[in-house]
């Protein structure tokens, strides 16, 4: 299962929503989608869920263009938006039982798909309570598995961790995993951008409705020169006079003071001489740890914009 972005353009009067961005992403994958408020995400997402048609260009779902087959396409994808609507008199169950006869499920079948379902999703103790009556997690929940309740190999999920409390955030996280492995292709918008980095296999930064990056994390790491940050503390030398000795080193590129630390750029990401030197020279090294740079790096290095 692949899905490509071609050139796809959305145009809103005299606002370029969306301005020719291409990039794909595969199954077993999950694909952060990374920009500022109004960036065009949303308009993107609209469009691979078939809520909204391109001004030109398309997408292609395992090979159906969203813009030709949008019933076919449909079947394949599943949509998570920022929001679920508010429902005062419909439970849980009856929500999602509603979505899976929508979606052409008959008896049996219908009855087990949306018990596994509410299983896999921890809904279970909720099902018989009023969608109104649950917690913003347990509507995320609710929301990701009418996502889910066709079965289909894509999942498009617009800011799934919004206003979720920690607790929550890591289970979504879990069930997202558990949903890679079951091999499904996800796209994921997020502005908590150090959970999106330690869950994503790649991701695509957009700004303005301009497609600015695309790829794999460390791929676009190498791409654009992001060096490793190498941090050091020490116990008897006052912050400046270390990074006076620092500087010093012929294997440091660059150092600053970050904090009560000293950030280093090495010549080589790889070369720890430094750490042997500092020693010899009476250094009393209390922490040398490698910052590897992560997605709010990328992000910051990228975009011009920020994150809202």
């Amino acid at each position: 299962m692949e899905v490509i972005i071609a050139q796809l353009v959305r145009h809103f009067s005299n606002t370029k929503a969306v301005d020719d961005i291409s990039f794909l992403f595969r199954d077993s994958q999950i694909f952060g989608f990374v920009g500022p408020n109004g960036a065009g995400k949303t308009t993107t997402m609209r469009i691979l869920a078939t809520i909204d048609e391109p001004t030109s260009g398309d997408i292609f779902v395992d090979g159906i263009s969203v813009v030709q087959y949008p019933d076919k396409v449909r079947k394949l994808v599943g949509y998570m938006p920022d929001t679920l609507p508010a429902h005062k008199d419909i439970t849980v169950h009856e929500y999602l039982d509603f979505f899976a006869r929508a979606y052409g499920l008959r008896d049996p079948k219908r009855s087990k798909v949306v018990e596994n379902i509410e299983e896999f999703t921890g809904l279970n103790e909720f099902r018989d309570k009023t969608i109104a009556q649950l917690s913003k997690g347990m509507k995320q929940r609710v929301s990701l598995a009418r996502a889910i309740v066709h079965e289909p190999a894509v999942l498009v999920l617009d800011e799934p961790a919004a206003g979720l409390d920690p607790h929550a955030r890591i289970e979504l996280r879990e069930l997202l995993k558990a949903l890679r492995e079951q091999g499904k292709a996800i796209l994921i918008s997020s502005h908590i951008l150090p959970e999106l980095g330690e869950i994503c296999d790649g991701v695509a930064f957009i700004e303005k409705g301009k497609l600015l990056k695309a790829g794999k994390i460390d791929n676009i790491i190498e791409s654009i020169g992001l060096r490793q940050t190498t941090m050091i503390r020490a116990k008897n030398y006052e912050l400046e006079v270390l990074l006076k000795i620092i500087l010093e080193e012929p294997a440091v590129q660059n150092a600053q003071i970050v904090g009560n630390e000293i950030a280093v750029i090495l010549n080589d990401d790889n070369d720890t001489s430094i750490l042997t030197s500092l020693i010899s020279k009476g250094v009393q090294i209390a922490e040398f740890r490698q910052h590897k740079a992560h997605l709010e790096d990328l992000f910051l290095n990228i975009t011009k914009g920020h994150l809202q």
